[in-house]
């Protein structure tokens, strides 16, 4: 059975950095394309940005140059590099998978990390 978790959210204060991992487990022999998204309480799922199984990465505008994507060293892992944080990024962090865009239509999801940015 696929599993997918993440880890790595926590309290930051406004300016500082996180990094997000999702693991896919009970997957033996895939290579999943993963995507990120968020969703912050009242509002609806944002997609932050994806990567293919060959690493190609496709970030959203609303992050670019700030949160960047990579895949990890296991194999079907995917960080979530966030830098420059503000308290509009406080939100909990999805990763999902097949996913490279906000067009896909993921099969596994994971159950989030709450990411609480502070001023």
């Amino acid at each position: 059975q696929v599993q997918v978790v993440e880890s790595g959210g926590g309290l930051v204060q406004a300016g500082d950095s996180l990094t997000l991992s999702c693991v896919v487990s009970g997957s033996a022999g895939s290579r999943y394309s993963m995507g990120w998204f968020r969703q912050a309480p009242g509002k609806q799922r944002e997609f932050v940005g994806g990567i293919t199984s060959s690493g190609i990465t496709n970030i959203a505008d609303s992050v670019k140059g700030r949160f960047t994507i990579s895949r990890g060293n296991a194999e079907n892992t995917a960080d979530l590099h966030l830098t420059s944080l503000f308290v509009g990024d406080t939100a909990r962090y999805y990763c999902e998978i097949p996913c490279t865009d906000d067009r896909c239509l993921p099969t596994y999801w994971g159950p989030g990390t709450l990411v609480t940015v502070s001023t």
